[in-house]
C-alpha cells in the first residue's frame, strides 16, 4: 500500500491515543506486568514538541493508519557510540497490516536518524511477538540482547 509518511501533528493526538491503546492491547498477552487500564506508554504531546524525537504517521486516503517514532538516546557509558536512535510506537491498524506500512515508517525514521548523525538504531520487541520480529528483521534489525525477568511466586 502506498501511503504518505508525515510528521505527526497535534491534531493527530486523538487517533494516536487510540493507536497507543491498540498497541497496549496487542502487547498485554506478552507482558503480565503491564498495569490494568487506564495505562499509557507515552507522553504524546511532549513527543510532538521534543526536537530529539521524530514521531510520524502513515496516512492513506486521509486516514492515519500507522505510526512510529525515533528518538535520540544516550547509551550506557561503556558502549562504542555516543548516541543512538531508539525506535518505538511502531503500530499499524489491524486492517492495514501486511501491506508494508511499517517498513515505510521505519525507512523515514531511519533517514531522520541518519540526518541526526545517529548510525546506531535500536528497538525493543517482545520475544513472542513473531509478526513484529519478522517485520523488524526484514528491515535489517537483528536480535541483540534478551532481557529476562523473575518475580517472587512465579519461579
Amino acid at each position: 500500500m502506498e501511503a504518505t509518511i508525515r510528521p505527526a501533528r497535534t491534531s493527530d493526538l486523538p487517533v494516536l491515543r487510540d493507536m497507543e491503546q491498540g498497541l497496549i492491547r496487542d502487547e498485554r498477552p506478552f507482558d503480565p506486568t503491564i498495569r490494568p487500564n487506564p495505562v499509557a506508554y507515552y507522553d504524546l504531546p511532549a513527543m510532538l514538541e521534543d526536537p530529539h524525537t521524530h514521531l510520524v504517521v502513515a496516512e492513506a486516503d486521509g486516514q492515519v493508519v500507522s505510526c512510529g517514532y525515533a528518538a535520540r538516546r544516550t547509551p550506557r557509558h561503556y558502549l562504542d557510540h555516543a548516541a543512538y536512535a531508539l525506535f518505538g510506537f511502531m503500530y499499524t491498524l489491524p486492517e492495514f497490516r501486511g501491506q508494508g506500512l511499517n517498513g515505510q515508517v521505519m525507512a523515514v525514521l531511519r533517514e531522520w536518524a541518519l540526518e541526526q548523525g545517529l548510525t546506531e538504531m535500536r528497538l525493543t520487541v517482545y520475544s513472542g511477538n513473531h509478526p513484529a520480529l519478522r517485520a523488524y528483521e526484514k528491515f535489517g534489525f537483528r536480535p541483540h540482547i534478551l532481557e529476562m525477568r523473575l518475580r517472587k511466586g512465579e519461579e
